[in-house]
């Protein structure tokens, strides 16, 4: 019902009320008249506000939603006036990339432990509160909400990579603290290249609404620059970490890495061979499903292969052994794809 329509039947509501009330005593008549004008007037001015808020509202996504070109932060964007979302910053340069884009808080959903000291550097605060690849559960999109609210301005929200869990993140608090309209959320996800595999950070987005901004202010929050992680996934997350060194070993020919001439890839090998080794015996790991031991003891079996070879082969590998160090690599990426997707990246609702 539109406006014109709601106010043409209150009238002759109102009408036909004060013509019986004009029978009626003085006082009974102004009691019974102002009763049927609050009575008519109340939608309408209900339907007044409800139409300034989405007014109000409405116009806050479409232009705020950009890509910000950084020489040293990956996939960053510009969700909101005050909140940016965006890979993980690196070294010095990337932290005070941060600050000359205004940031006075840098939030973490990533696993691995914030480099608090560098923030610092930069005059930079630090809140860690890390989320997985199947989903953000309500309590933390209420914590992530009252951190871009209350927090200083502007936030950067960031992941390892800035393509899944922090954009996630950022719409889902945007949203529940009043920044962003629900049917704009997705757009932070498609503009950032959220992978739609990714079903349990979609649902998270999906299911955010504004919340009220008294609860939202009167949640007891302590944040923490850095959170405790469980041991399983710190443990993914150095072995996310070592694999990248070695994918970028492999793409620069088993070379010395120029801008990491200290690392040593039979070193990185080893290392990530002794991650998979260790958690096999971690009584976590033996508590869950034969399918997800196996997929570790294949992964102990292929790094340790790639470590072998690189021991032998090494600083001089044919073109037969690029080959098949290449052909390992490709082989490990392949098993973490599959396991992540088999036991990690399932939506929290389906677990």
């Amino acid at each position: 019902m539109n406006f014109f329509m709601l106010n043409q039947s209150g009238r002759h509501i109102l009408r036909i009320i004060m013509d019986q009330a004009s029978r009626m005593p003085g006082w009974q008549r102004l009691a019974v008249g102002w009763l049927a004008g609050w009575l008519v007037l109340a939608p309408v001015v209900s339907w007044s506000q409800q139409q300034a808020v989405e007014a109000s509202t409405s116009d806050k996504a479409p232009f705020e939603f950009r890509k910000i070109e950084c020489e040293h932060l990956v996939n960053c964007i510009q969700v909101h006036a005050q909140v940016f979302s965006g890979g993980l910053p690196q070294g010095e340069a990337a932290f005070a990339e941060l600050a000359k884009l205004g940031v006075k808080t840098v939030i973490s959903v990533d696993g691995a432990t914030p480099d608090v000291e560098a923030a610092t550097k930069h005059r930079l605060s630090y809140v860690h509160l890390p989320h997985g690849y199947d989903g953000i559960s309500d309590s933390r999109v209420m914590e992530l909400a009252k951190a871009v609210r209350t927090l200083q301005g502007p936030v950067y929200i960031h992941c390892h990579h800035g393509r899944h869990r922090s954009p996630a993140a950022a719409a889902a608090a945007c949203v529940s603290a009043g920044l962003v309209t629900p049917s704009a959320a997705l757009d932070i996800l498609k503009l950032a290249g959220t992978d739609p595999n990714y079903r349990g950070l979609y649902q998270a987005v999906r299911r955010a609404v504004p919340v009220d901004l008294n609860e939202l202010d009167a949640l007891p929050v302590q944040f923490q620059p850095v959170s405790p992680i469980p041991p399983m996934a710190e443990a993914m997350v150095d072995i996310e970490e070592l694999f990248g060194r070695l994918k970028r070993f492999s793409q620069g020919g088993w070379q010395r890495l120029d801008n990491h001439p200290d690392l040593d890839p039979v070193h990185e090998a080893l290392l990530l061979y002794e991650h998979y080794v260790e958690l096999l015996r971690t009584p976590q790991v033996s508590e869950l499903s034969d399918d997800f031991q196996q997929s570790i003891r294949e992964s102990v079996q292929a790094t340790g292969q790639l470590k072998e070879v690189l021991e032998l082969e090494l600083p001089k590998p044919t073109p037969d052994t690029l080959k098949t160090l290449d052909r390992l690599v490709l082989q490990i990426g392949q098993q973490c794809k599959s396991c992540h997707q088999q036991f990690r990246d399932v939506p929290l609702g389906e677990k």
